[in-house]
């Protein structure tokens, strides 16, 4: 069985997930937000005090408050970097953008290796479906893990809520139209670990999220395609 633990992290309070396997005691670092020593120093000993071995470094996408800790992660366990490919350009912005906020930025990793719709992370010999779900970012995705019943979200769907669209290579009705299509067709009780705030529900979502309640929720396909 995965556990799912996570971490709050940085000016963004952004959401850092750490995803264990119970037997094989592997895990992967999902979105490393981790900015300063101290909040280094929680994500790794939460790491060492139970014995886990990090396998993989893994980005739902690319923005500033999601990648603080990649170059930590990286040196520190020899973690290549996974992510969409339509990440790139997003991941070599961060430096300008971590000048616009003044926020310290240790750099990071290129992407080494793509995450693509139809591809699988395995924990264990339990996988991880990826699902390509853009609007927020171009190349946003989120895992699945349909036999346990959850969903790492990223920035895509948040509790009554969804993801900005106002930065660069965001568009709101393509994140509406992968919400759509991506996410409101899974189980309603499929929780949704999100990149900020609480977690949620598919179902949840689905009855009262003010930007999908009362409408459609099966978009047309051609409207929608991604």
């Amino acid at each position: 069985m995965i556990q799912v633990h996570h971490f709050t992290f940085n000016a963004f309070q952004e959401n850092t997930y750490l995803l264990n396997h119970s037997i094989t005691k592997e895990c992967i670092i999902i979105d490393p937000g981790c900015a300063t020593t101290a909040e280094q120093q929680a994500l790794s000993s939460y790491i060492d005090g139970n014995a886990l071995t990090p396998i993989r470094l893994i980005n739902t996408h690319c923005h500033i408050d999601h990648v603080l800790g990649n170059a930590f992660v990286a040196d520190r366990y020899g973690l290549n970097l996974e992510a969409h490919r339509l990440e790139e350009p997003v991941l070599a912005s961060c430096d300008a953008v971590s000048k616009a906020y003044g926020i310290p930025f240790a750099g990071s990793p290129p992407i080494h290796s793509y995450l693509e719709e139809g591809h699988a992370v395995d924990l264990g010999g339990i996988p991880l479906s990826i699902l390509l779900t853009p609007g927020h970012s171009p190349g946003s995705i989120c895992l699945h893990a349909s036999t346990q019943g959850w969903l790492i979200g990223g920035d895509v769907l948040f509790y009554n809520s969804i993801g900005r669209t106002d930065l660069p290579g965001g568009d709101h009705q393509t994140l509406i139209g992968s919400i759509l299509a991506k996410l409101m067709p899974l189980p309603e009780t499929t929780i949704v670990y999100p990149g900020h705030g609480p977690q949620t529900t598919i179902g949840q979502e689905k009855n009262n999220n003010p930007f999908f309640k009362g409408c459609h929720l099966q978009p047309p396909r051609e409207k929608y395609r991604l």
